[in-house]
């Protein structure tokens, strides 16, 4: 497939902040262009998003389902590739169900969709069309957190122990869903958001940068999800004990009400020999700590590093990269897998470094074990 891959999009409209996220890193390396879209359900403002992201007007769909069955009657050297999802939570599963029975391929943003149910189904659909769903977990995507997993496989901390990892944020800490702020209201309405709060918009991202650099899978929790703002519906800080299959313990924080604080996401992974700590405030850097030697400071884009971080690097050392970079590495991923399989329909899904189906399943599963477990009297709450 010597060409672009022809991208669309559902969401996105005016006022989206992640639709211009995931435009700006699918078409970073010139691997895709935004060619269609149902950016609104309001057939004026997807018009509108059409005109500012310089897409065809007659492409600009006043509906998913109208771009959907027009886009499957194009000639195939026309009609889009694949779709982004960008709407809310609610909004993920009949699209991205849709668009897999119609032909294309799906990236979503996370979480995966509604409920664990969604999820489920999902999986089925992407297993009997053979299409491919990838979830945008984004901060798998930075090189650094690419070679902190690349050294915990490799032995270099011994066996893991010890896992935190930590998401506060600040922009809830006061009421501003009743303000008229638009990301504020559908993440704090569960109608919209679903059954998670905090731990559906951060903490499913925490639980998975755990689990992916560690390369261990968490098998049970025992969490406290706290509400501090009155009349709010859903949790806005969470709290958890984490125990991993190795037998492995850990901690994981997601909070939106600490007054100040940015997206401060933090990784620490300690083994019986060392350790690695990580934080996106400064994501070129990853400390490597070991028992009878002195701390290193690994940098992004230097010839010592895994061929894993080298491959999602893309300037020299000392030229930041950031979040839309980790972004478009997961786009690329997701790119090669779309491009392998175009050639090859029994290409092994398992080589590919992106999360897909599975984890947004995963992460779907995480809210709900996360919520039974701050409802149960029982210490810890089994994770499968």
């Amino acid at each position: 497939m010597a060409r672009k891959l022809r991208m669309g999009m559902i969401g996105g409209g005016p006022g989206s902040f992640i639709g211009r996220i995931h435009r700006i890193a699918a078409e970073l390396d010139g691997e895709a262009q935004l060619v269609c879209g149902a950016f609104s359900s309001d057939a004026g403002r997807s018009r509108d998003a059409g005109e500012a992201y310089h897409v065809d007007p007659s492409r600009a769909y006043a509906s998913f389902t109208e771009m959907l069955e027009r886009e499957k009657a194009l000639p195939s050297d026309q009609r889009m590739d694949f779709v982004a999802i960008v709407t809310p939570n609610h909004l993920h599963y009949e699209p991205a169900r849709r668009a897999l029975e119609s032909g294309f391929h799906v990236v979503v943003d996370k979480p995966m969709c509604f409920s664990l149910q969604e999820a489920q189904a999902l999986q089925e659909i992407v297993a009997s069309t053979g299409r491919i769903l990838g979830v945008t977990y984004t901060y798998s995507g930075y090189p650094m957190v690419k070679e902190a997993r690349a050294l915990v496989a490799a032995g270099r901390i011994g066996i893991v122990r010890k896992i935190y990892v930590e998401y506060p944020q600040g922009w809830l800490s006061t009421a501003v869903e009743r303000e008229g702020q638009k990301q504020a209201a559908w993440r704090t309405d569960p109608t919209r958001s679903g059954a998670g709060g905090a731990i559906g918009d951060i903490g499913t991202h925490a639980a998975h940068l755990a689990e992916y650099v560690s390369g261990l899978r968490i098998t049970a929790i025992n969490a406290v999800l706290n509400t501090f703002l009155p009349g709010r519906q859903l949790d806005d800080d969470s709290s958890m004990l984490l125990r991993f299959e190795n037998g492995a313990s850990g901690t994981l924080v997601a909070t939106q009400v600490a007054a100040g604080e940015e997206n401060n996401l933090r990784l620490r992974v300690y083994g019986d020999e060392g350790g690695l700590d990580w934080q996106q405030s400064e994501p070129n850097s990853l400390l490597l700590r070991s028992l009878d030697a002195p701390t290193q400071l690994l940098r992004a884009g230097w010839g010592y590093l895994s061929e894993a971080a080298a491959a999602n690097s893309r300037t020299p050392p000392g030229h930041p990269e950031g979040y839309l970079e980790a972004f478009a590495n997961i786009y690329a991923g997701f790119f090669k897998a779309v491009r392998d399989l175009a050639s090859d329909p029994n290409v092994d899904m398992g080589r590919y470094d992106f999360p897909d189906v599975d984890d947004g399943a995963r992460g779907m599963a995480f809210i709900d074990t996360v919520i039974r477990s701050a409802q149960s009297d029982k210490k810890w709450t089994a994770f499968a």
